[in-house]
């Protein structure tokens, strides 16, 4: 039905519906389910619908017969809207209603023929035998493309998928494709993206923790990027993923909020206890929570929901918290593919992911190995005990494109958010909490102890310099007399040998020397 109804509504061209088990009135309603107006494209002349009741007790079969009766109507029926699609539903009715199933398969080429002559794409259901693609195995064989659908059931949920066995002239897919019926009809999920032909950006987008800004290269996250916060339970997953939503929001940014373990109202009150306040981006219409269990929906419904909401509300960021919690609706691998398909549709429209992960350990998971290698920024929370408390380190373990910091940072939840603290690294380890602020006390006590005792130094020094001072004084103003009585010595021109001269002269007129002052030597003599 969505073949021919898609075709009136998207390309105008018109369409006849056969349909061979539900009446017209059954089939309008339906299908008005997935949004389809039946009864307005009849008033519009764009469409016919021929129930054609064929009843095996009211037949009775008796030699020779064709098909040429229902190749009139069919006739008709595309002359009547001038039909480029038919669809045929179901042509098992026609081998229940016959029992000479050689002529019916001689008629079924003949049908295909036929439609094919009158220049009409028609597709034409079966339903699946044992162990055959069609209960009677001829329609696959006359047939241009044969697509198979199946519908397993997988840890309690419901996968339909479907698979293009062949399709001549063209180089089509070989993967099974899983597909949803949802309100606006049939809409089919690829299992791998087509190419990784993403765009890139270069702006990056704050955190809202300024310090993790800084270890991931003073920015933040790449817009665009994927990003996945682990941890095991009561680290701080959600609230740094809380966080950056308000970072997004404050920026003006839009962002969706899905989340499988809390509701909206809880997460609101739980953030406002670290000073995140989520409720006035709600009543700005920047923010939208959808919460609910993750066995509300199965992997297909999840992702083909996720891309209707991102359609309609635009956002900019997306945080999914936790992913881990989709374990318990498929295997590792089925979850692996749906979270790689909603990466890719996101990448693609440029929106930037946040998944948390719920971690069983303190190490890093294998479980989840697939999923770490599909994100650009893994960020990993660790609890650690010691001296009688429980703290939590922080530390970035891959982001890509960036010069990231690799130091592991102690992670504090306070009234004003997230803070990250450097933790002490000594001789006994990596400390933290309690015991890192008894070796910061410690090494601020030491410290002090170093200055007062650079202090007394000091003061010691400078008493010791005023002592060495006044002696250099003392021996100044000895030096300064003696030279004083130095230079009255030589003012007054007095020598040992003028002394001496004058105490001989002195002697001599003791002597009586002769007032002329000539006298005699020492034998008496005068000269």
């Amino acid at each position: 039905m969505e073949f021919v109804v898609r075709g009136i509504t998207e390309f105008d061209e018109p369409g006849v519906f056969v349909a061979f088990e539900e009446s017209a009135g059954d089939l309008k309603a339906n299908v008005s389910s997935m949004g389809f107006d039946l009864a307005q494209l009849e008033a519009d002349g764009m469409l016919v619908i021929d129930h054609v009741n064929v009843e095996g007790d009211e037949l009775e079969e008796a030699g020779e017969w064709d098909l040429d009766g229902l190749l009139l109507r069919l006739g008709a029926a595309i002359d009547a809207v001038g039909a480029k699609r038919i669809a045929i539903d179901t042509i098992e009715v026609l081998f229940g209603a016959f029992e000479n199933t050689t002529m019916l398969r001689f008629e079924l080429r003949r049908l295909f023929r036929w439609l094919k002559d009158r220049g009409v794409t028609a597709v034409v259901t079966g339903e699946r035998g044992d162990g055959t693609l069609t209960r009677h195995g001829i329609e696959e064989y006359v047939s241009d493309c044969v697509i198979v659908l199946d519908n397993r059931v997988t840890e309690q949920a419901s996968i339909r998928r479907l698979r293009i066995l062949k399709y001549r002239g063209s180089l089509h897919g070989t993967n099974e494709y899983p597909f949803l019926i949802g309100e606006t009809g049939v809409s089919v999920l690829p299992v791998t993206s087509l190419g990784l032909r993403h765009g890139v950006s270069d702006r990056q987008l704050s955190t809202g923790v300024p310090r993790l800004d800084a270890m991931l290269g003073a920015g933040g996250f790449f817009a665009g990027s994927c990003v996945l916060i682990s941890g095991t339970a009561g680290t701080g997953k959600s609230i740094l993923a809380a966080q950056f939503c308000d970072a997004t929001c404050a920026r003006g940014e839009r962002a969706i909020y899905f989340g499988f373990e809390e509701s909206e109202a809880e997460i609101v009150r739980n953030m406002s206890s670290v000073g995140i306040d989520l409720q006035q981006w709600l009543d700005a219409d920047l923010l939208r929570f959808h919460c609910f269990r993750p066995s509300l929906l199965g992997l297909e419904a999840h992702l083909f929901s996720m891309q209707k909401i991102v359609r309609e509300f635009d956002p900019g960021v997306v945080i999914k918290d936790p992913v881990s919690d989709l374990m318990g609706v498929g295997s590792l691998s089925d979850v692996a593919a749906m979270l790689t398909r909603q990466v890719d549709f996101l990448k693609a429209r440029g929106v930037t992911t946040l998944f948390t992960w719920l971690n069983s350990s303190d190490e890093q998971s294998p479980t989840h190995a697939h999923i770490t290698a599909l994100v650009d920024a893994w960020l990993l929370l660790k609890s650690t005990e010691g001296n009688g408390e429980h703290n939590r380190v922080f530390r970035v373990l891959k982001s890509r494109g960036m010069a990231h910091s690799n130091q592991i940072r102690e992670f504090l939840l306070t009234d004003q958010g997230i803070e990250l603290a450097d933790v002490y690294v000594g001789p006994h380890g990596v400390l933290t909490g309690s015991a890192r602020q008894t070796q910061e006390a410690q090494e601020r006590s030491d410290g002090t102890a170093r200055l007062e005792d650079l202090e007394q130094r000091r003061v010691s020094l400078g008493r010791r310099r005023e002592s060495v001072e006044a002696q250099a004084a003392s021996l100044w103003r000895e030096f300064e007399d003696e030279a004083d009585i130095v230079e009255r010595l030589l003012s007054h021109g007095s020598t040992g040998a003028e002394d001496r001269a004058g105490q001989r002269a002195e002697q001599g007129r003791l002597r009586g020397a002769d007032e002329d002052g000539v006298h005699s030597d020492a034998n008496g003599h005068t000269p």
